[in-house]
């Protein structure tokens, strides 16, 4: 008992001497870090500019997402409560559904008022929908609604602003405290604190806007959109700068970036310590602080250097040459150089935090920029020297990608954002996430034709599938059936000998009705008469009665051996995503007449193969209906010509790769049979002069050039070698 308690006492006492040695260690350390600061003490490292460069972040620190320069999270979730009431809208409590039951995803854009300032950048918003399929002139049809007055610069300070805006949106009848409604916005706020103040109540309204905080974005109903300049083009856009893919990919420069610094104000704090980084050598970080008025009366001792230093590197050189771009923050989240970064290929590093980077609920953003933190600057140079050479491969891949499928023009930036909110009306028909990630974009492949991967030509190889063995061949058929000799006739015998054909479809568009079945010849596959009810664009319509993945188009008096189809069907097999065929055409531009020009002279390179003799993916015909605008179908119905060179252009618009030329045994002239020329337009003279006049229209469509050229050409193994003809699988092919 003696000793029980004696074993007691001493752990009572060891205890207090525990407590009072490490309550002594803390109290020490206290007064160590409560020290005078008048006090000496040594401070490492010596910057002269130390209380401009941020130290390491506390942990408390990282584990809170928001900005330091803007206050605190509550704070400011006050001021955007009280800016926006309806800041828990979704989809399925501030969206009314019903009213896209009845005519699906129409969008009607409120007519201009009188005296309406717009800016040229929302003057771009509003003709890329006008000139989309889903603009309508109706209200009563539209599931979305779009403001007529500009919303883009809601800064007071800004000649763009457009006042009074709750005054005059209660005014309309179909506002309806925003519901249906789409609002797109690039700058809010105004000095000094650029916050998210719109300056009108958006009410239930959907906000497609830059710049967005990720605490203020509504997940699944919100779109948040890029910062783009008013010089960016409405239509088409620059091609991405990567050409070709070097190896090792590394450039001259690692990191670099160019542009201004703030001296005071919101943003200043991040650019302000750029410098530090800065080398000289791999790493070129330069700021100036010489832009707007009065910047030389606050300009610091380091002004004038960095200024001499900013001058001394061309900025579109560094970009051209530089492997990551810095992209910080300026006085709001986004930043030009975003989208600079992405067309230069030169991966983008963003200092900007608690930004919700653009189209975030479809595209997989880690795949293609690096984020960091502004409050670890120094750290950036070594995580990116860190990043093997594989991954900064497919680093800028990504970024081209990304760039010519959304970003390169205002129309693909508008575009991407109506069709997220479609697929957020028809859920049950909508595009998955590799749908939007993969070539070639969410854009171009439309769900109303199929939510399954394996049913499009691009995804093939990525899903281990193989296209189908069949191909169904559609013949347009424009002359009356007067002679059992007639070329058709013949071709109907070549093509149905084929083991790969699956059925035959003749396009009737002949001014005549079509044949009874029993004038037809017996062929072996299914033979089956189409009303093509006399209009050029219909060879393309997405007939129900074809109902295999390739389609061979012909012209009726196309003359060709089976073995000819049975050979460039192989062809299309291992390039399901192109049109594959027989007679080219090259396209041109002509320098004295400053337009695209047309020839069908015979040389080794071509952009166009002709659709009366080609095999292609049948999804090109719902393309061909439904992705492009009626406009363009209509020129083709009334010159009843250009059809083909309108699909090549849709086709290559989508692959961004040439056609496919295979070998074929006699030379296809664009010139029809007597019979064929009276009943259609190629007895025109004019007939040339309008595919030239075509191409330069399809040109304005898409805004830009799509066709490219290639020299690449097919032939079948041992195709002209000096060997035995029994040797040769296609021996046809070389026969006179």
């Amino acid at each position: 008992m003696q000793a029980r308690k004696k074993y007691i006492l001493i752990a009572f006492c060891a205890s207090w001497l525990l407590v009072f040695y490490f309550g002594g260690v803390q109290i020490r350390l206290l007064k160590l870090l409560s020290r005078k600061k008048n006090e000496e003490t040594r401070q490492w490292p010596l910057w002269v500019d130390r209380h401009l460069l941020m130290g390491y972040a506390h942990l408390e620190e990282l584990q809170n997402d928001s900005d330091p320069h803007q206050g605190s999270s509550k704070s400011r979730r006050e001021t955007w409560s009280n800016i926006y009431k309806n800041s828990r809208c979704r989809m399925d409590t501030c969206f009314d559904f019903s009213k896209c039951e009845t005519h699906g995803f129409r969008v009607y854009v409120y007519p201009p008022e009188k005296g309406d300032r717009v800016s040229e950048s929302y003057q771009k918003i509003i003709n890329s929908i006008a000139e989309s399929r889903y603009y309508t002139v109706n209200p009563q049809e539209a599931c979305l609604f779009v403001l007529n007055i500009d919303t883009l610069d809601r800064d007071q300070l800004s000649a763009q602003y457009v006042p009074n805006v709750n005054e005059r949106i209660r005014g309309y009848p179909l506002w309806n405290d925003g519901r249906n409604h789409l609002i797109f916005n690039l700058y809010s706020g105004t000095w000094p604190n650029y916050t998210e103040d719109l300056g009108f109540d958006i009410g239930q309204a959907i906000l497609a806007k830059a710049s967005f905080y990720v605490e203020h974005f509504r997940p699944g109903f919100d779109v948040s959109i890029p910062l783009f300049s008013k010089e960016h083009p409405q239509k088409g856009g620059e091609r991405g700068w990567l050409v070709r893919n070097n190896v090792p990919p590394r450039r001259k420069y690692l990191l670099m970036f160019k542009g201004k610094r703030y001296l005071t104000g919101i943003g200043s704090d991040t650019r302000n310590a750029l410098h530090h980084i800065h080398n000289g050598k791999d790493i070129i970080s330069l700021t100036t602080c010489k832009h707007g008025k009065d910047w030389e009366k606050h300009k610091d001792a380091r002004c004038d250097r960095d200024n001499q230093e900013y001058d001394r590197f061309d900025y579109q050189e560094l970009l051209h040459n530089s492997t990551f771009c810095l992209v910080p923050r300026g006085r709001r989240l986004g930043s030009f150089r975003f989208l600079e970064s992405l067309q230069a290929a030169c991966i983008p590093v963003l200092l900007s935090n608690g930004w919700e980077l653009p189209f975030s609920d479809v595209i997989y953003w880690s795949q293609a920029v690096i984020e960091g933190d502004e409050r670890l600057l120094l750290q950036v140079p070594s995580t990116v020297r860190s990043i093997s050479n594989d991954k900064i491969l497919a680093f800028r891949q990504r970024t081209q990608l990304l760039w010519e499928a959304y970003f390169s023009s205002v129309d693909k930036i508008v575009l991407t954002t109506l069709e997220i909110i479609k697929d957020r009306v028809f859920s049950h028909v909508s595009r998955n996430k590799l749908m939007w990630n993969a070539l070639p974009g969410g854009l171009l492949v439309l769900p109303e034709y199929s939510t399954h991967l394996g049913h499009f030509p691009f995804y093939y190889l990525s899903q281990g599938i193989s296209p189908g063995q069949e191909f169904t061949a559609v013949i347009h058929a424009v002359s009356p059936l007067v002679s059992q000799s007639q070329p058709i006739m013949k071709l109907l015998q070549v093509i149905s000998k084929s083991k790969y054909c699956s059925q035959i479809i003749i396009l009737w568009n002949c001014q005549k009705p079509p044949p009874p079945r029993n004038k037809w010849p017996p062929t072996p596959v299914p033979l089956t008469i189409v009303d093509g009810k006399k209009k050029t664009s219909s060879r393309f319509l997405p007939h129900s009665a074809i109902e295999t993945e390739a389609i061979l188009s012909l012209d009726e008096d196309t003359v060709l051996l089976t073995s000819e189809v049975n050979f460039a069907f192989m062809v299309w097999r291992s390039f399901p995503d192109r049109i594959v065929g027989y007679p080219p055409r090259s396209h041109f531009w002509d320098n004295s007449k400053q337009v695209w020009g047309y020839t069908s002279k015979w040389t080794n390179e071509y952009s166009i193969v002709l659709t009366g003799a080609a095999f292609y993916h049948r999804y090109y015909h719902h393309l061909f209906t439904h992705y492009l605008p009626n406009t363009l179908r209509a020129l083709v119905d009334q010159t009843a010509n250009c059809e083909d060179i309108l699909m090549n252009f849709l086709v290559s618009a989508v692959t961004r790769l040439p056609p496919i030329k295979v070998t074929q045994r006699k030379q296809y002239k664009e010139v029809q049979t007597p019979q064929a020329m009276k009943s259609t337009h190629w007895a025109n003279p004019d007939h040339f002069s309008q595919r030239q006049d075509c191409i330069n229209a399809f040109a304005r469509w898409f805004g830009s050039m799509p066709l490219t050229h290639s020299q690449f050409r097919l032939d079948p193994v041992l195709f002209k070698d000096q060997v035995s003809v029994l040797r040769k699988k296609y021996k046809d092919l070389e026969r006179p």
